[in-house]
């Protein structure tokens, strides 16, 4: 499996969330570029980025960031938040994402959805983020009544082969994980999911490895990696055993 460090960008700074409640911060890095150097320092391959203005507003709003940090790293990013049209989509490939995350506009426009798809492949993901047990939108601030199940069943037939599956409820939580819900969705997958949510020890890192499921393909560490749970060295060491 992968890991993704995560670095959210919240008002220009690198901050973690508790279960998406944007009242509810720590900031991290006053500049991004400086949590992305740190992960670089440390050993990561890859980074997931979410614009957390972007994802409030419904409009991209910290792409420069994202170009800075995709310059000066030249790792390859995944960058969500705000994707919610076909321009903010080409923006965030041309500000140098490897891969785009949609959230709100995968289950609230059917047509952006299907032409990304076709012309993007796989370097679009669908994040599929769940409070409550339901399907969550709108940055986490808008809960309806799909499942995560059946959410993902009715991403692959729109032909979507790539997604996050993140449990907001345990997000920034470090409590560990709801194994049994990662697997029922990891089965309903058809391509590659990366997890995110409650990891806060080498222990839950251990127990993503043991399910040994094939589409489970990474995770996405963020709050347990800036509070020093674990190194990137040593969550790499237990992804790839």
């Amino acid at each position: 499996m992968i890991l993704y460090p995560a670095i959210d960008i919240l008002d220009a700074h690198a901050v973690r969330l508790v279960q998406g409640d944007f009242d509810q911060r720590t900031e991290y890095a006053a500049d991004p570029l400086d949590a992305a150097r740190a992960w670089v320092a440390a050993g990561a391959e890859r980074l997931h980025v979410v614009d957390l203005d972007g994802a409030r507003s419904g409009a991209p709003v910290n792409l420069e960031h994202v170009r800075r940090i995709v310059t000066e790293t030249a790792l390859p990013v995944q960058l969500g938040g705000g994707l919610r049209s076909s321009s903010a989509i080409s923006a965030a490939f041309a500000a140098g994402a490897e891969r785009v995350v949609l959230g709100t506009a995968a289950f609230s426009n059917e047509g952006l959805l299907a032409d990304a798809v076709a012309q993007y492949g796989e370097r679009v993901v669908v994040s599929v983020d769940v409070r409550g047990g339901m399907v969550s939108t709108a940055g986490w601030t808008r809960t309806g009544s799909l499942d995560a199940v059946a959410a993902v069943a009715a991403l692959v037939e729109r032909g979507v082969r790539s997604f996050v599956y993140t449990d907001v409820d345990r997000d920034g939580m470090l409590g560990g994980l709801d194994l049994a819900a990662i697997e029922r969705v990891s089965d309903a997958v058809e391509g590659d999911l990366l997890y995110s949510g409650g990891i806060g020890s080498r222990a839950d890192l251990e127990a993503l490895v043991a399910l040994r499921h094939p589409r489970l393909r990474g995770v996405i560490a963020g709050k347990a990696l800036y509070e020093q749970r674990f190194s990137i060295a040593e969550a790499q060491a237990i992804l790839c055993t």
